[in-house]
């Protein structure tokens, strides 16, 4: 009975006392963490203080301020790098990020719009005839262009939607694809994820 408790006393103190081996792997992670662990009082402080409420309005006020400039920072980077957990709302799900694809997939005329308006009017300032009938056919071939343009990607991203989401709610996702193709490609938010021409996948 003895021997056994000593023998018990024996592997509880050797076990107590930490290899060289140990305590090199213990201090690697220490360095590699940059910093130790913390015990667990410290640990404890530093959860009560953030689940402390602010004294007054003023650091309130400061807090959500703080809060909103980091959720501010995290959406700006989410949008540049399509990191779905941090965008905006209007852009999470399946379905939204589809219809960016389909879009940034293909050339759109509407993209094309703001530019061709402001040849129109430069075209506008001249006091010359061939001006003028230049400034008429740029202005109606862009219209036409656009509303056919238009037309189509409506009509395809109702088609392809019905198709690859046959039980997902699609409420507003055709006006949300229309008003990408709006924009031009390299200012588009969040930034596009597929190139021109290239075919999209399957599934999402």
């Amino acid at each position: 009975m003895f021997r056994r408790r000593s023998s018990a006393s024996e592997d509880t103190g050797a076990s107590a006392v930490e290899t060289p081996e140990e305590t090199r792997a213990r201090l690697d992670g220490q360095e590699a963490k940059g910093r130790p662990t913390p015990k667990r009082k410290e640990a404890q402080a530093a959860r009560k203080q953030r689940l402390t409420p602010p004294k007054d309005r003023k650091e309130a006020a400061r807090l959500m301020r703080q809060k909103r400039y980091e959720e501010r920072i995290r959406t700006q980077a989410a949008l540049k790098s399509g990191n779905e957990a941090n965008l905006p709302a209007r852009d999470r799900g399946k379905v939204r990020r589809f219809c960016r694809d389909l879009v940034d997939s293909r050339r759109n005329a509407a993209e094309y719009l703001l530019p061709l308006l402001a040849v129109v009017l430069l075209l506008s300032l001249s006091p010359s005839p061939t001006a003028a009938w230049l400034q008429l056919v740029v202005w109606l071939g862009t219209i036409v262009a656009t509303v056919a343009d238009t037309l189509y990607l409506v009509a395809r991203t109702k088609r392809e939607l019905a198709r690859r989401f046959p039980s997902e709610q699609t409420g507003g996702a055709v006006r949300y694809a229309v008003l990408r193709s709006s924009q031009l490609h390299r200012f588009r938010l969040p930034k596009p994820q597929v190139a021109r021409g290239e075919e999209l996948p399957e599934r999402y």
